[in-house]
């Protein structure tokens, strides 16, 4: 079947809307036209990236109406709406090895991150990548559950596993960000600490929980930290992921000391890194701190239904995230406006 697409022919180059091939799915493959998408920071990225073949398609959260499906998919049926995801539905150990789902275009594949892209009227993906939704949940938002919700909250309830009454910081308050601070509002942990570099993304964080802000321009965030938790975090996360943030998580946290339980805090990085990272090694034997990574940290099949159960609750704001939504014929000015700053908390594009 013939589509549409936005995707890349060169590295750096914009984007174009350009009609590629669908072939017929596989069996363990479907086929989804989607509704909507998210616009996430990482698919920028992904344009810049030298190693990637081209062409080169992009967007990895979406929902969407199935319309085909292969014989050996039995979690989904034609008509079923759904949330097309980068986490598979099933556990995974290690790294997974992604291949490109099998769209063409002019006779060549269509290359994608993590084995699918949503940045088109129509997608075909592996069946571990689509998660089913009641056709009574929202075709618009809901898409950012699909990376921006899983990604943030997740890091919250799964990778720190955050209780209330337990300090969090959040470095960087973006989708993902506001995300986090969002599920550790719903926790009940406090203080909750929202850092950044700009007042208007500061005080947009106080809507989704945060109880304290910090600019980030003006002071410095590991002394006002400090101030504000005399003793150090329980848990810092960092959604941006340059070389400063990915510095600061870690001295902000809490100290602990010689013996079993005489744990410090936990430093979680969730935002794509650089390269290069500098850390003091004695920051994390000799008061026993944690820094790890958390990357998709969500049960998509668990927790997505939970995700929008707390959205009908009016606990989880989407509808607040999602604070600007474009056409497809608009995509180029979505992640221009994204890469800018232009966007306040996720942009989303509607078919």
């Amino acid at each position: 079947m013939k589509s549409y697409a936005a995707i890349q022919l060169e590295q750096g180059q914009d984007l174009v809307i350009e009609q590629i091939d669908i072939p017929d799915p596989s069996p363990t493959q479907v086929i989804v036209k989607l509704f909507s998408t998210g616009i996430c920071h990482s698919q920028v990225h992904q344009m810049n990236d030298i190693t990637t073949p081209r062409p080169l398609a992009f967007g990895h959260e979406a929902t969407g109406v199935v319309t085909h499906i292969g014989d050996a998919v039995t979690h989904l049926k034609e008509g079923d709406h759904c949330i097309v995801t980068w986490v598979t539905r099933t556990p995974y150990t290690g790294r997974p090895d992604h291949t490109p789902a099998g769209a063409t275009y002019k006779g060549n594949t269509l290359g994608c991150s993590c084995g699918i892209y949503t940045w088109a009227n129509d997608c075909i993906v592996e069946e571990e990548h689509v998660i089913p939704i009641d056709k009574n949940e929202p075709t618009d938002i809901s898409c950012i559950v699909g990376c921006a919700v899983l990604t943030g909250a997740g890091a919250v309830i799964n990778t720190a596993n955050v209780k209330a009454r337990e300090s969090v910081a959040v470095f960087g308050v973006g989708g993902v960000g506001l995300s986090a601070i969002n599920m550790a509002s719903i926790i009940g942990a406090y203080p909750i600490i929202a850092v950044d570099l700009l007042d208007e993304k500061l005080q947009f964080a106080k809507e989704f929980g945060a109880t304290h802000l910090i600019n980030s321009s003006i002071d410095d965030p590991i002394e006002k930290v400090f101030e504000i938790v005399p003793k150090g975090l329980d848990y810092a996360f960092d959604t941006v992921g340059v070389k400063s943030t990915t510095e600061q998580i870690l001295p902000v946290t809490r100290s602990g000391g010689p013996g079993a339980d005489n744990l410090g805090g936990v430093s979680i990085l969730v935002g794509i890194p650089g390269a290069e990272l500098k850390v003091d090694p004695r920051l994390i034997l000799f008061h026993q701190r944690t820094y790890r990574g958390s990357l998709g940290a969500t049960y998509p099949v668990k927790e997505f239904p939970m995700f929008l159960k707390l959205f009908r609750e009016k606990k989880l704001f989407l509808d607040k995230l999602v604070t600007k939504i474009y056409s497809f014929d608009e995509i180029i000015d979505s992640y221009k406006d994204l890469d800018s700053g232009k966007i306040l908390g996720r942009a989303i594009v509607k078919f």
